[in-house]
């Protein structure tokens, strides 16, 4: 069987501009895209390796960056149950999903005129 035509939200000029605010909300933040860039692609990485991975981050940066992340459905955290305890970070499904959306405004912005 065949999946169903994705759904279409019908939007005002206002709800659209509201929409797309409140998804900028979400990834807006000094460290927030830099994080998304390194678990793109089914990346799956420590916190210390986030933290060596991003030169200039503090430690309670990261942490406070990925928390909001993992709040908003982004970010998806994992800890496993050893001595002492191990946490992954990746990217849940729906995080995943802005990668096209993010290649598409990095293209975008390469067009910008001058």
């Amino acid at each position: 069987m065949d999946d169903p035509a994705p759904t279409r939200h019908l939007y005002t000029r206002e709800t659209a501009a509201d929409g797309v605010e409140k998804a900028l909300a979400m990834i807006e933040g000094r460290w927030k895209l830099v994080i998304l860039f390194h678990l793109f692609g089914g990346n799956v990485l420590r916190f210390s390796e986030l933290e060596r991975a991003i030169p200039g981050i503090s430690q309670k940066m990261l942490i406070q960056q990925l928390r909001q992340m993992e709040e908003d459905g982004i970010v998806r955290r994992t800890v496993y149950p050893e001595v002492p305890p191990r946490v992954e970070y990746s990217l849940t499904d729906w995080g995943q999903s802005l990668c096209p959306a993010l290649d598409a405004l990095l293209d975008w912005s390469a067009a910008a005129p001058g």
